[in-house]
């Protein structure tokens, strides 16, 4: 999936995105810092699911963890993984943004996708000072949604990998009274 390609020249940036869903159902977001920048924030669209870069080497998965738990604080003993899609999403930054994010390196981002379940408790989300102040905070403000809201609370030009998203992790909203139902009982 990919939207109109603004500097085809550029490279995407290798990314990872987590959909951290809570035992019923809904999934975390994060309201991104006003100082985040175009790439994260525009009016009142600041609110996005865990995402980052893939360093050199790094595995996705391994990226993912790492993200989440610089992001949210949320260890990797808390979550459980659900499910990752089956390809890579790429979305195109908007020729008015494209030369203010990554310092104009990268045309957008090609993201492969987790989905984790929280078996933690949500307490343990800390987006102020994650790592107990050793990560940067990218978030002010955090919440649970239902999945059908996720797009309409992203920038627009993610709208479309967000949906994608929601479209291949949809069935697994039920996936901890799926968990309880298939434990075997004692």
């Amino acid at each position: 999936m990919k939207l109109t390609v603004p500097e085809p020249d550029l490279p995407y940036r290798p990314c990872v995105g987590i959909m951290l869903i809570a035992p019923r159902g809904s999934v975390f977001i994060g309201r991104r810092r006003q100082e985040a920048g175009p790439e994260h924030v525009q009016g009142d669209r600041a609110w996005q699911m865990p995402q980052g870069g893939i360093d050199e080497g790094e595995d996705p998965l391994a990226a993912a963890l790492r993200e989440l738990h610089e992001e949210t604080n949320v260890s990797a003993g808390s979550v459980v993984l659900l499910g990752e899609t089956p390809g890579w999403l790429a979305y195109d930054l908007p020729p008015a943004v494209l030369k203010q994010a990554w310092k104009g390196r990268y045309r957008g981002q090609t993201q492969k996708w987790f989905a984790f379940g929280l078996v933690g408790d949500e307490t343990e989300i800390d987006v102020l000072s994650p790592g107990g102040g050793l990560h940067k905070s990218e978030f002010d403000a955090w919440r649970w949604e239902e999945m059908d809201g996720l797009a309409d609370l992203i920038v627009p030009f993610k709208r479309p990998v967000y949906e994608a998203v929601v479209a291949q992790f949809a069935v697994l909203a039920g996936w901890s009274e799926q968990a309880q139902r298939a434990a075997p009982s004692r």
